[in-house]
């Protein structure tokens, strides 16, 4: 077999695929399999290690979920893409809302289809009040704590407008950081004024191109492609962890685990999907 010299010398270049996709979260439950840097960090360093790297290639489905560890995983791509000197482009696929979206800013270019679900620039805190339901069940309620600020919002008792004030500047100063991230990621290609982007709004990606919140619409294939030339090579990097039969089944998993699958499937469901 004659050695294709020229493939040797002009090796087509490499794009690594990284599938940010899921519940953002600190993880633990056997079916969550949130993301969270602890679990993204490996596939992080190895998506940026190879030779001839041309770019590196997010495709984000996320509806959000902790900001502290989309903050975390936003920088570490940061972090890895100025080091290496290399373009992060990403791509929305169903939804980049919250948090999602988050991770899809920290790409020097933001792609989506013309139907994705991008935005929801916010921060929501959701709970519940039972405290009326045991009274009337002859239920009473035994809590002892140290520290006034430790029955906040406690759902077994009224809701005080001192405790609602604070939850509200502690979701202030969260919005303040996730803003920021966003005027400093997007900068001066965004076309909207605050007062429209940060209320935690949605767009479809179509609308968001129109906004400023992405750069165009378009799949990854395509869009690399015309990049990088028909010959660009896709490494998808990372995959499935071990044990995922078992956790799609349900297996081993305890109360806590089906909860937070309850909690994952009621969060994608607020988009539809």
């Amino acid at each position: 077999m004659v050695p294709d010299f020229p493939s040797l010398l002009h090796p087509p270049p490499v794009v690594t695929v990284v599938r940010l996709n899921g519940l953002i979260a600190a993880g633990g439950g056997m079916l969550r399999g949130g993301l969270n840097l602890a679990g993204q960090e490996g596939i992080l360093k190895a998506a940026f290690a190879p030779r001839r790297l041309a770019a590196v290639a997010l495709a984000v489905n996320s509806p959000g979920g902790s900001p502290v560890q989309s903050a975390l995983l936003g920088a570490r791509i940061r972090a890895h893409a100025e080091e290496r000197h290399v373009p992060v482009l990403a791509f929305v696929e169903d939804v980049a809302a919250s948090g999602g979206y988050w991770l899809a800013a920290a790409a020097d270019e933001i792609f989506a289809d013309a139907s994705s679900i991008v935005g929801s620039i916010g921060v929501v805190s959701a709970g519940f009040g039972v405290h009326e339901a045991i009274a009337r069940l002859g239920i009473e309620r035994r809590l002892h704590t140290q520290g006034e600020r430790k029955r906040m919002l406690d759902p077994f008792l009224p809701e005080k407008p001192e405790d609602v004030a604070r939850l509200m500047a502690l979701q202030a100063d969260i919005h303040d950081a996730f803003k920021a991230w966003v005027r400093q990621r997007r900068g001066a290609r965004l076309t909207a004024d605050e007062a429209t982007l940060f209320t935690g709004e949605v767009w479809t990606g179509r609308r968001a191109v129109a906004l400023g919140l992405i750069d165009g619409l378009g799949d990854l294939r395509s869009v690399l492609r015309a990049r990088f030339g028909e010959k660009v090579r896709l490494k998808p990097v990372g995959g499935r962890r071990g044990g995922w039969l078992r956790r799609r089944l349900g297996l081993d998993a305890g109360p806590a685990d089906w909860l937070a699958a309850v909690e994952e499937r009621l969060t994608w469901g607020r988009w539809g999907l």
